[in-house]
């Protein structure tokens, strides 16, 4: 949600369709290229602006993920839970590759991002990809947030993607565990079928520093 401080403050005496309007024209966004970020169409995009058809809840956190704004901006013109509220951020630490230790004390971090209040906390950063590796689940360029969390058990995180650190190099991948002739093997995997696994056995100096826990920020 690049750039959003600027444009937050949406007049409350718009309707949602004129909101939606306003916020893609100041994006520079055709109906069309909104409608097919958001994955609708463009006809009922058009319905939904003029406030003929009110979008489903889908649709409307699809529009306001393509428009950079939480959906509770879009909603509501009243004074109750809904209506407009102002754009609050925390600050993460922004790295380029896995820091190897607490992300507080590390001295790799390309900048602060600004993030929404309630992706914050102190144990949590966010991690800039630079591979294709997590293809097509995460691309090159995406910003995800991660928990740091040293040397948890890899079978705890099972299944989910994890920042690792493998003989002393940074990856991300999918973590999962087997047993081979009574020893545990873990391998790691990449979403895209053409990035080889890594296989983990007691000769690696192997660790989980973090678990991915949501995209953050993609360019469109």
């Amino acid at each position: 949600m690049a750039d959003v401080r600027a444009d937050i403050e949406l007049r409350a005496a718009e309707t949602m369709g004129q909101r939606i309007r306003r916020r893609r024209k100041q994006l520079r966004l055709s109906q069309m290229e909104l409608s097919r970020q958001a994955h609708i169409n463009q006809g009922y995009l058009s319905e939904i602006e003029r406030d003929r058809r009110r979008p489903k809840r889908k649709v409307l956190d699809a529009l306001a993920a393509a428009l950079g704004l939480p959906p509770a901006i879009l909603v509501g013109a009243g004074t109750g839970h809904d209506a407009p509220q102002p754009y609050e951020a925390s600050r993460l630490p922004l790295f380029g590759s896995v820091p190897a230790g607490p992300p507080g004390e590390s001295q790799e971090q390309l900048e602060l991002l600004p993030v929404l209040c309630h992706l914050w906390a102190p144990d949590r950063y966010c991690l800039r990809l630079a591979y294709d590796s997590m293809e097509p689940t995460l691309k090159p360029g995406d910003i995800i947030l991660v928990q740091y969390r040293p040397d948890v058990n890899p079978e705890h995180v099972q299944g989910k993607i994890c920042a690792c650190l493998i003989d002393g190099e940074p990856t991300l991948k999918r973590v999962s565990v087997s047993i081979r002739r009574d020893q545990r093997i873990i391998i790691l995997r990449g979403d895209n079928p053409a990035a080889p696994s890594i296989v983990v056995d007691d000769t690696s100096d192997f660790s989980i520093q973090g678990v991915a826990l949501t995209l953050v920020s993609r360019e469109l």
